[in-house]
């Protein structure tokens, strides 16, 4: 979110505003309450005399609460004010304001004041791309509650608005005459609340789980969201280091994945929406790389996680939502544009890289907390996964995941750089389709091994592991035979619909050492540009070299730079021993985070570090972003070397001078609660 607006969250639940609270809503400014991908409240303005306040200050007290501070200016170079304003908001299913008007003079004032209030009862997506409603807006008063209603055909919101203060209540909003004495205080509760009416029947339910049972996903109730914050802080990992924006940065963080929780009625536990303002919803990969970044200190997200994918896995071919048996779930929605299937989303399944990842989590959750009984109840689960990696990832039967839309309402592209103009050679082209990006298959390979491992060891299924193990060394000998450049020294980041190698630097060679399929003489030199200054900015390595065609700093997915990038890169590092390298990147990333107020946006502008004291924000950045959120988590992992050989804890810390000391007390796993500390090595 941009600096002039706050927000505040409860998993699928947010409203934006600007500094003094108030909601406008124009094509510029995306304020207002959102609940289940429907914007239920447009406009919340708020006037004394037709004049509205001046702010003073805006205190973030929780992800779920805010208090502005404000006064009534006189029009003057001061504020000078006789009135001061706190509006307190907290949210949950809707909101609840608390207006608190104090008159500091010594005598009686008398004005009036007004709440206005719309609801354009906008989908998200009419949101983004500024569509316009086909249903019927209404507006009623009942019983001193404004009630904002939307209906098409059965799909019907309603927004009700109710004060517990008597007043005048119109069409557009309350109205109080208000006589204030001297030193008095005059206070209203405003209690704004979300419904949802009867859905639309569907000619195939859009959510359904193995029962074949249809289940519509409500967020849970939230009594305490207090009360659950500080139980969540006080189960995760305590910290202890000299350095204190690491403190700030992981308190942050951990604030954070908190406030992305949102609870589907598929399964007990909490799955983390992808991110604020556009993502809060559920992701495949997402989740997944959001689960495996926090594993070391919420396992209780990768358990949720993997469930709730796994209930949601395709059953059929659907080409509208892009839909195979086997593959996991790109992106969940709930509202109006995906109820009447004018969008795709219920669920869309446009991602090529969930369904190894999914694997890939599994496995990486079972070597820390040994839960069998879940690891036997998703073998089918995982049976079709490798199923649809092999039939219907490889499209052409070539041996390489493959990924191309069958829909014109389908993403273009459907890897992790998901925007239109990320896979272009060199000189800018624009590759072909279909698409086979390089870490599509290293991630492919690592879920073929980590897949082998649980069929051996926990699934006592030894002929499937050794077919795995076998397909596995096939997958990475021939990948590192065809998708090598040696003019250039890397590998190619895709092959194209020709099966040409596209020949662009990017930061995606750091996820083929995540996946290990690189091998080690391809690895180095892969590192080399890695940290060279042509990818990285010295905050941390851009998603596109500076020496491409289509490099643009402030680019999508074409040279700005992305933390989760970034944590996965470092732990691909570590995994092939440059420690050095992953805590050059671990400090440089925790260092911007201590720039951005300790949390890392979604991306930031790749400008080299050279060019200016601070990481320069990119304009539409989602903060917080569940997996921004996860990557000083990960930083962590790779800073204190932490993983797990399925019995017992490893730690091999290489920490960077800044940050002398490193303690990590009561980390989760199979073994119970451990410890792991660090200490840098002296220089001399």
């Amino acid at each position: 979110m941009t600096l002039d607006t706050v927000s505040i969250l409860d998993g699928n639940n947010f409203a934006v505003s600007d500094r003094r609270g108030d909601m406008e809503a124009t094509p510029t400014d995306n304020h207002g309450l959102f609940y289940n991908d429907t914007r239920f409240l447009s406009r919340w303005v708020l006037t004394i005399d037709g004049r509205r306040s001046t702010v003073l200050s805006v205190d973030e007290l929780d992800y779920f609460r805010v208090q502005f501070f404000e006064a009534l200016a006189t029009g003057t170079v001061y504020v000078d004010s006789r009135l001061s304003v706190v509006r307190e908001r907290t949210i949950h299913e809707g909101f609840r304001e608390r207006i608190v008007i104090v008159n500091h003079d010594k005598w009686p004032i008398a004005f009036e004041l007004r709440m206005d209030a719309d609801s354009d009862f906008a989908d998200l997506f009419e949101v983004k791309d500024r569509l316009e409603k086909k249903g019927k807006l209404t507006r009623r008063v009942e019983a001193e509650t404004l009630i904002l209603g939307y209906a098409r055909g059965l799909f019907r919101r309603e927004t009700t608005i109710s004060c517990d203060v008597p007043g005048e209540v119109d069409s557009k909003g309350h109205r109080f005459r208000v006589q204030l004495g001297p030193r008095a205080t005059w206070i209203a509760n405003f209690d704004v609340h979300a419904v949802r009416r009867l859905e639309r029947k569907q000619p195939r339910p859009s959510i359904v789980g193995k029962d074949g049972i249809w289940r519509a996903p409500e967020a849970a109730s939230e009594p305490d969201l207090d009360a659950s914050t500080k139980q969540w802080i006080s189960h995760a990992p305590t910290l202890t280091c000299e350095w204190e924006p690491l403190m700030q940065t992981y308190r942050r963080s951990l604030i954070d994945l908190a406030a992305l929780r949102f609870r589907s009625p598929l399964t007990s536990g909490v799955v983390p929406a992808a991110g604020l303002p556009w993502f809060m919803a559920l992701f495949g990969r997402d989740s997944l790389i959001t689960s495996f970044q926090a594993l070391p200190f919420f396992p209780e997200l990768a358990a949720s996680t993997l469930q709730t994918l796994a209930l949601l896995q395709g059953r059929i071919d659907d080409p509208f939502r892009d839909e195979e048996p086997g593959k996991i779930l790109h992106e969940l929605r709930l509202g109006e544009m995906t109820a009447f299937e004018e969008r795709p989303h219920s669920p869309y399944y446009g991602s090529a890289d969930s369904t190894p990842l999914f694997l890939v989590l599994l496995e990486e959750y079972e070597r820390w907390h040994r839960d069998h009984p879940l690891v036997h109840a998703l073998r089918d689960e995982a049976h079709a996964a490798i199923n649809w990696i092999d039939r219907h990832g490889d499209r052409d039967g070539d041996g390489f995941i493959e990924y191309e839309r069958r829909r014109e309402t389908g993403l273009e592209n459907q890897c992790w750089k998901d925007s239109w103009d990320s896979i272009a050679y060199a000189d800018g082209r624009i590759a072909s389709s279909p698409r086979a990006t390089c870490e599509l298959q290293g991630y492919a390979y690592d879920a073929k091994r980590r897949t082998a491992r649980l069929a051996r060891e926990v699934w006592n299924d030894p002929s499937w592991a050794e077919q795995l193990e076998i397909e596995a060394e096939v997958l990475k000998r021939r990948f590192n035979e065809e998708f090598w450049l040696p003019e250039r020294g890397f590998f190619a980041l895709a092959l194209d619909g020709e099966k040409r190698k596209v020949d662009a630097l990017t930061s995606n060679i750091g996820h083929l050492l995540w996946s290990e399929i690189a091998d080690p003489d391809k690895a180095a030199e892969c590192v080399r540009h890695l940290m060279s200054d042509a990818l990285f900015s010295g905050w941390g390595v851009r998603t596109l070299a500076t020496t491409e065609g289509s490099y643009n700093p402030i680019g999508y997915h074409v040279g700005t730079v992305w933390p989760h990038d970034n944590s996965i890169i470092a732990w691909g590092l570590r995994r092939y021993g440059y420690r050095e390298e992953a805590a050059t990147i671990c400090q440089s990333m925790l260092e911007a985070a201590e720039l951005f107020h300790h949390r890392l946006p979604e991306a930031f502008a790749g400008y080299p570090r050279s060019a200016a004291r601070f990481p320069v924000e990119y304009p539409t950045a989602c903060s917080p972003q569940a997996w921004a959120t996860g990557a000083p988590l990960l930083f962590l992992r790779a800073l204190l070397g932490l993983d797990s050989d399925g019995e017992h804890m490893l730690v091999e810390p290489a920490l960077p001078a800044a940050m002398p000391r490193l303690e990590l007390l009561d980390i989760p796993g199979r073994w119970g609660r451990m410890d792991a500390f660090g200490r840098a090595r002296s220089a001399h």
